[in-house]
């Protein structure tokens, strides 16, 4: 049988490779090392899930199909480690995107000596991006938490196997870890649509936080936010990176199913132009309609293609219908509490009228009570949402 270590090196300089190519710019020398010294197959379970051409997963194992798994280990794809309920649970990030992570939170980079003297890791996951931080900053600066016991325990022992012994803790995130803070840095590797008053509250000032954001309609950006002395937090997002949303350990969401009238009418406003996979676009209605969500419908039970919109935390729905024929016109129907066509096409009017602003244009402002507030960066200035919800 095949050892794994006779054919690293080749595969590893081939992810380099890849990973240069994806970000468009050499690495420097503190990461290219450390995706050298960390060998990304002990870090993954002997099992994984790849994508197929249908849009599914189809399961790899180490041992039965050791070329293949092998070849997945150190190619810069996201990789699903772990499946609950039928989903997509746990995953083992692109390198590529860890990597940009590390550096936009200064971690690697050309720009300093030493680094951080102190790191939080929110999300442990497999091990791979704690054992990166280990291997660029040293085991004392990196401190790791986990909800899930058992990946915990298994992260711990990927780390361990590898060489690498930073404080790993089980626990929920969202409160990061108070025994370890202040932290220089805060990373979190999954996405969040608030961050949690913990992140900032046990950041330094002038420190940084670097988080993946998801909204119920968008998963997509990462947010780069600086606490500072008042505990208040400023930053902004930038266009890279979906992640997994923050699990959390006990959280009801569900709205009341409750029946309501339905709403019937006609909009000219495209579902593709708000659904079709504009990432900016879309991003601005998730922080606009926050709670809304899509899906597509092309089983023609209710119409050639359907929107279906719906509310994380009420019964409010939407249908916006197309008939298969007409490029002008669609048929809307609403019920619940909100009527979600209209907020959606309201944010689109409002993203229009602002000059149809891209991703990295959206600043986020962080107040001592937790109230965010994004402000959007245009050529007539600046025009704010606040964003509601409770934190995390």
């Amino acid at each position: 049988m095949k050892t794994f270590s006779a054919v690293t090196a080749a595969h590893v300089d081939r992810l380099l490779a890849d990973v240069t190519e994806l970000l468009g710019r050499q690495l420097p020398p503190k990461a290219v090392r450390a995706l050298r010294t960390v060998p990304r197959h002990l870090f993954l379970p002997d099992r994984l899930w790849l994508r197929d051409d249908e849009g599914g997963y189809q399961p790899c194992g180490r041992w039965a199909n050791p070329d293949e798994w092998l070849t997945a280990a150190y190619t810069d794809i996201p990789l699903v480690t772990r499946f609950t309920d039928g989903l997509p649970s746990s995953s083992a990030s692109m390198p590529s995107m860890v990597l940009r992570t590390l550096l936009l939170a200064g971690i690697g980079d050309t720009a300093s000596e030493t680094g951080p003297r102190s790191v939080l890791e929110l999300g442990t996951g497999t091990g791979f991006n704690a054992a990166l931080l280990c291997a660029i900053l040293g085991d004392d600066a990196v401190s790791t938490i986990e909800l899930d016991p058992l990946l915990a325990a298994q992260g711990e022992r990927n780390l361990k196997a590898a060489g690498f012994a930073p404080a790993v803790s089980c626990g929920d995130a969202a409160a990061g870890w108070q025994p370890g803070a202040p932290y220089e840095r805060v990373i979190a590797t999954f996405s969040v649509d608030q961050v949690p008053p913990a992140w900032v509250e046990q950041t330094v000032a002038g420190g940084r936080i670097v988080t993946p954001w998801t909204s119920a309609w968008c998963r997509y950006g990462t947010l780069e936010l600086t606490p500072g002395q008042d505990g208040a937090a400023h930053g902004r997002f930038h266009a890279f990176a979906s992640f997994m949303p923050m699990r959390r350990a006990c959280r009801d969401t569900a709205g009341s199913a409750t029946a309501s009238a339905q709403h019937k009418g006609v909009t000219r406003l495209s579902p593709w132009l708000v659904a079709g996979g504009d990432l900016d676009a879309e991003f601005h209605l998730g922080l606009a309609v926050p709670g809304a969500s899509f899906a597509w419908d092309t089983s023609g039970e209710h119409a050639p293609t359907r929107l279906h919109i719906a509310d994380e935390t009420t019964p409010s729905w939407a249908a916006v219908d197309h008939d298969g024929h007409s490029a002008d016109h669609f048929t809307v129907t609403q019920a619940g509490p909100r009527l979600l066509w209209d907020e959606i096409t309201a944010g689109y009017t409002h993203w229009e009228a602002l000059g149809r602003p891209r991703i990295g244009q959206y600043r986020l402002s962080v107040d001592a009570a937790g109230v965010h507030t994004v402000q959007v960066e245009t050529g007539c200035g600046r025009s704010g949402i606040t964003l509601p919800g409770e934190p995390g």
